[in-house]
């Protein structure tokens, strides 16, 4: 056997993983980073992410340490910070490089932290970059088709030597963030209040995600009204407009977490003890997958196949149109129909049968 086959054949020291940029999408990489830490479970596994990630990625111990990308306008070669990310990358010596993301900038770096294996798929201009490329199976007469992206994520545990993993994703929260959000519930009169319901109404993604707020607040209304419900709304960066709007919507009181605004890892913590997320299509919702809590979920511009898992509580609520699923962050016909066509009745239909099912549960 050659020097070079030898070297494949051996188990890694060290690991690099490059995180994918998008909330969602990481919660769905969960199964396979569980799958990497299983299998070597001797090796040093390094994140590589964005600063967005830190909250989530936090009380996790798929990895043993992190490195974070330099902030969006610096990460040219010419700049200090990208240059001592790569000498922080090169210092550790890793044997293996594994790229979640597709991106070129993922590969160039990968590259540039001399990892002497760099596994991805061969995409995107990228194919001399990589040392070991696995052909995406989602490709059709030169475009892609929707698929499962935690099913895109297995290939590629599988194909570095690992078990290949299910979808069950999987989050932790840290003791800090349950010990804050406790506090806050308890300061509002919400501890131990059944059922809590929270509402997620953004989408970093774009507008077209987003269900009105009006309906929102029709739905939140009558969950109050018909089961007792407490209901708490919440924001990302940017959205404290919506989740007001929601509220001042209501002809009951919500509680509007808005200032100040959670943090993610907050978050995480706050749907964990909730009885039902309501929420569009975005990251959020994979929380609500991660902690086994039920969650109904607006779907419409997007298609439900790419973030598809066989989780069994989770409600999707969507209509077919004529122009959709168009995958648009903004309604390139001006006329929103894939989301105004969606009724307040719709989603409280599954939200009470949901509630219900998980009140029969703990009696």
């Amino acid at each position: 056997m050659q020097a070079a086959d030898a070297a494949r054949q051996r188990d890694p020291r060290s690991i690099l993983v490059v995180l994918p940029t998008w909330v969602g999408d990481f919660v769905m990489a969960t199964p396979t980073l569980r799958a990497l830490r299983n299998r070597y479970a001797d090796a040093t596994i390094t994140f590589l992410l964005e600063s967005n990630l830190r909250d989530l990625v936090r009380g996790g111990d798929w990895m043993d340490e992190t490195v974070e990308w330099p902030a969006r306008h610096r990460r040219l070669p010419w700049h200090a910070e990208f240059r001592a990310m790569v000498a922080s990358l090169r210092r550790r010596r890793f044997d293996w490089a594994l790229l979640l993301p597709n991106s070129a900038r993922a590969a160039i770096v990968a590259w540039l932290s001399g990892a002497r294996r760099r596994i991805g798929y061969n995409r995107d201009g990228r194919a001399l970059l990589l040392t070991d490329r696995l052909p995406p199976r989602n490709r059709r007469h030169g475009r892609f088709v929707p698929q499962p992206i935690v099913n895109y994520y297995a290939d590629l545990a599988e194909f570095a030597g690992c078990l290949r993993p299910g979808d069950q994703l999987e989050l932790f929260t840290t003791p800090d963030c349950d010990e804050s959000v406790r506090e806050r519930l308890l300061s509002l009169g919400l501890e131990g209040q059944h059922p809590l319901v929270v509402i997620s109404p953004g989408a970093s993604y774009g507008a077209a995600k987003c269900w009105l707020p009006e309906r929102f607040a029709g739905v939140a209304d009558r969950l109050m009204e018909t089961c007792g419900a407490a209901v708490v709304i919440t924001c990302g960066p940017g959205e404290e407009a919506i989740a007001r709007t929601i509220g001042a919507a209501m002809r009951q009181a919500p509680f509007v977490f808005d200032n100040p605004r959670l943090t993610l890892g907050e978050l995480k913590s706050l749907v964990r003890r909730c009885d039902l997320l309501l929420c569009n299509d975005a990251g959020p919702r994979h929380f609500a997958k991660a902690f086994n809590v039920p969650v109904v979920t607006v779907f419409g511009p997007t298609h439900p196949e790419w973030t598809a898992t066989s989780y069994p509580a989770e409600r999707i609520v969507r209509i077919d149109v004529e122009c959709g699923p168009c995958q648009q962050r903004r309604c390139p016909l001006g006329h929103h129909q894939c989301m105004t066509g969606v009724t307040v009745d719709d989603v409280i239909r599954e939200a009470a049968q949901l509630l219900r099912a998980a009140e029969l549960s703990t009696r």
